[in-house]
Order: structure tokens, then C-alpha cells, then sequence
């Protein structure tokens, strides 16, 4: 059965406390016991130790006489205790004996203390043991004493009703704290769970289509804002790879329809006698065909490009010499506009696929010289860095506005809406620049700004 985030956070947090407090109780119990019966044993000497003190007391050593009145009260007041006494004289004659005086009342004591301590502690090895003790003043020996008592210790019954309240204390102090963990976990766990439902249930609409939504606020959780955060990006990058999913949809029926509509009307014409099939009409509907064909190379080259399997034969290739071989090729072009086309840098070699590197500058100067005005520049870098060659390529051209700068690279886009194939081509070029760049382990990053021109910058390392 599977059970909600915040039914399984509130009973981990009462497991927790609830182990937490049992051990404690548990640790605090045997401790309190320990150092209790470590106390009775201190205790039993102390008093054995104070009965020898006073019955030296007892002994008159200028007539040789015991106070036996006093004796008889300091017994009486021990066998109550538990401690039943016996004092000779030096001679070891009996002065006073606790067994002799109340045979019963020394049974009695004696068999309560033996009950209660079996009942109390059953597994205590405990019995009556007699300890004798010298009596003596000034340094002279008066006589000696007995005292009988159950060792290794024992504890009268407010003793163990000490012992029961406390663990009583301990056991309820233990389920107010359980009840009181619940409570504070059931806050906690409503606290965490509820951001993290509110979450699934906007991813949920996600996976339904709705772009649009969003996590709003803040949970004061770090990790929580972060999976807010994350969710709400992946929003934004799905509402925006949708609309450029739309928008592609719109260019290739765009990029179709035209040269199919152009052929189309051709053959129409022709077929119903309109027209008379001649050398330049064909050649017209070839060249459309021609358009189409074009496109589905550029579509082919960009899914070669993008392909995860992109095989890269790499060599050793100088990017200053291959910018100069790249840029000899577009002279005849920049000259009709009498475009300035500088090339200049160090020679950087990096490892690299020649021939895919000379599509990528082929793809950028091919659009510098398209977005740059007659007379305008354009400037082409290659600069050496210790880990990475760099390749720029700089115009003085129309530039790109800032809110379609992020764009560029998708597959299809033009910043020309009309899709005039006299102002650009399908829109792949940037898109396969920015494949192979990617598959040799570098990266492409463009900065531009209207009416100020665009640069473009190929980072590629020198080594893979």
C-alpha cells in the first residue's frame, strides 16, 4: 500500500523520537538504577560504621561498664533499619544480642527484607551476611560487634517506590514528548509535502500541455526552492521549444509551399495548354525542385550534424590558416558588395574534423556578408589560449535584436519573418555550425545588438 509523502515524513519523525525517547528512558533507567544501588551499598557501610561509633561511646572505662540502656536503643533503632546487632565485651562475653532480645521481630524484619528484595530484584545473588567490627577507645580494645544485614545491599520500600515514580516520570515524560513529536511532525511533513504535491500536480498539468503554468512564492526550504526553480525553467523551456515547434511547423510548410506552389501553377499552365512547355519554363520548375532538393540536403546535413554518433575525423588543423582558406572563398562575394573581409591572429592548432570546422566559418561569413551593408567589414580572429583555440568573426551589419539573440541557433530561424530568400536560406546554417561545434567538445555564443553589427565566438580545445 502505498502511502503519502506526508503519512510516511510524520511516522519516520515519530519513529525517530519514538527510539530516541525509548533509549533515552531505557539508558536513564539502568543508569538511575546502577548509581542508586551504588548508593545503598555506601549507605549500608556508612551506617554499619555509625552503629560502631556509637556503641563506642557506650563503655564507661573508668568503671569497666557498658551503658546497656543506651545499647538496647541503639540496637532497636538498627534491627528497624534492617541491621541487627550483636556487641561483646573484650572478654567475648554477649553485653547485648538483637536475636536474643526479640527472637521474632528479628525473624520478621529479617524475612520482609528478604521478600521484598527477591520481589524487587529477582536476579540480585543477595543474602544475610555478618560483618564484625573491633571496638575500641583511646586505643584499647572495649570488646567487638556483629552486625547482621542482607548485602550486597538492600533498599526499603520507599526506596523502590522512589525508583517506581521516576520510572513512571520517565514513561510519561516519554509519551508527551511522542505526542508532542507527532504534532510537530505532522507540521513539519505538512510543511514540506505540501510544496512538493503543489510541484507534481504543475508538473502533471505540464506533461498535459500547460506551458503557461508556474510555482509561485517561496518555501523557505533551499532544496524546495530549487525544485521550484527547476520546474518552473522546464516550463519555460517547453512553452518555448513548443512555440519554436509551431513556428518550424509554419517555416517548412513555408520553405514547401513556395517552390511547390511555383511548379504547381507551371505544369497547370502547361497541361491545359495555357502555356507552351518551353526550355525556360522547365528550367524554372527544375530550379524550384532544385529549392526543395536544397532543403532536404540542409535537413539531411543537420541531422548528420546532431546525430549522437557524429563520427569526427580529427587532425591536426591550424584555425588561423583554415579561417584564411575559408575567407579566400568569399572574396568574389564580398567584393560585389565591397565588404572589407580582414583576417588576422596566430596560428592556434587544435584537433579537430577539417572539414566539418569549414562548414561552421563557411556557415558565419556566409551570413556576415549577407546581414552587412555595401562597404561595410568584417573581421575574422583567431586568437591562442593555453587550453582553447578562438575563432571571431565580426560585422558591421543590421545585427540581431536582443530578444531574438537566444533564438538563433534553432533550427529554421530567421530574423526576417518574410523568409526572403534574398535576405537569407532555411535557417539551419547557425543551427549545424552549433552541432559540430558542440560534438568537438566547444561551444558558440553570438553578441549583437541592432544596427551595430554581430560577433560570434567558436571556443574549441585544443585537445579532446
Amino acid at each position: 500500500m502505498r502511502r503519502g509523502l506526508r503519512t510516511q515524513l510524520t511516522a519516520t519523525i515519530a519513529l525517530i523520537v519514538l527510539i530516541t525517547i525509548a533509549l533515552i528512558s531505557v539508558l536513564a533507567n539502568v543508569f538511575i538504577n546502577r548509581e542508586f544501588e551504588n548508593y545503598a551499598r555506601e549507605q549500608r557501610t556508612t551506617r554499619c560504621e555509625d552503629i560502631v561509633a556509637n556503641l563506642n561511646r557506650q563503655y564507661n572505662m573508668l568503671t569497666g561498664k557498658w551503658d546497656t540502656g543506651y545499647i538496647h536503643g541503639v540496637g532497636m533503632y538498627a534491627l528497624y533499619e534492617g541491621y541487627v546487632i550483636r556487641v561483646y565485651d573484650k572478654n567475648g562475653q554477649v553485653v547485648w544480642d538483637a536475636e536474643n532480645h526479640d527472637m521474632s521481630l528479628c525473624g520478621q524484619i529479617m524475612q520482609e527484607i528478604a521478600d521484598r528484595m527477591a520481589r524487587h530484584r529477582p536476579g540480585l545473588d543477595g543474602g544475610f551476611t555478618s560483618q564484625t567490627y573491633e571496638l575500641a577507645q583511646s586505643g584499647q580494645t572495649i570488646g567487638k560487634v556483629a552486625i547482621l544485614s542482607y548485602g550486597p545491599y538492600f533498599l526499603n520500600e520507599n526506596d523502590f517506590r522512589f525508583l517506581s515514580a521516576l520510572n513512571l516520570i520517565l514513561v510519561i515524560v516519554g509519551l508527551l514528548s511522542l505526542a508532542l513529536s507527532m504534532v510537530a511532525g505532522g507540521a513539519l511533513a505538512r510543511r514540506i509535502s505540501r510544496p512538493i504535491t503543489k510541484t507534481v500536480q504543475i508538473a502533471t498539468q505540464i506533461s498535459g500541455g500547460d506551458y503557461a503554468i508556474r510555482f509561485e512564492g517561496q518555501t523557505r526550504a533551499r532544496e524546495i526552492d530549487e525544485l521550484a526553480a527547476a520546474m518552473n525553467h522546464m516550463a519555460t523551456s517547453l512553452e518555448s521549444q513548443e512555440g519554436l515547434r509551431r513556428r518550424l511547423t509554419t517555416d517548412m510548410a513555408h520553405e514547401l509551399r513556395t517552390p511547390l506552389s511555383a511548379v504547381a501553377a507551371h505544369l497547370e499552365m502547361m497541361m491545359e495548354g495555357v502555356w507552351q512547355p518551353t526550355q525556360d519554363r522547365l528550367k524554372g520548375c527544375y530550379e524550384e525542385i532544385g529549392r526543395i532538393a536544397g532543403l532536404v540536403t540542409e535537413l539531411e546535413k543537420l541531422a548528420q550534424a546532431e546525430d549522437d554518433n557524429l563520427r569526427l575525423h580529427k587532425k591536426s588543423v591550424d584555425l588561423l590558416a583554415l579561417a584564411r582558406t575559408v575567407s579566400g572563398n568569399f572574396e568574389s562575394e564580398s567584393a560585389k558588395k565591397n565588404i572589407r573581409l580582414l583576417v588576422e591572429g596566430e596560428a592556434t592548432m587544435i584537433l579537430a574534423d577539417r572539414d566539418r570546422l569549414h562548414r561552421v566559418v563557411a556557415n558565419l561569413l556566409s551570413n556576415a556578408i549577407k546581414y552587412t551593408p555595401e562597404g561595410g567589414h568584417i573581421r575574422v580572429a583567431v586568437q591562442n589560449t593555453p587550453h582553447s583555440g578562438v575563432l571571431l568573426v565580426e560585422d558591421d551589419g543590421i545585427g540581431i535584436p536582443a530578444e531574438e539573440l537566444p533564438l538563433i541557433f534553432e533550427r529554421f530561424y530567421r530574423t526576417d519573418k518574410s523568409r526572403n530568400r534574398k535576405t537569407g536560406g532555411a535557417g539551419i546554417g547557425l543551427t549545424i555550425a552549433k552541432a559540430i561545434v558542440t560534438a568537438h567538445g566547444g561551444k558558440i555564443e553570438a553578441q549583437s545588438a541592432p544596427n551595430r553589427g554581430s560577433r560570434f565566438v567558436v571556443t574549441l580545445p585544443r585537445r579532446p
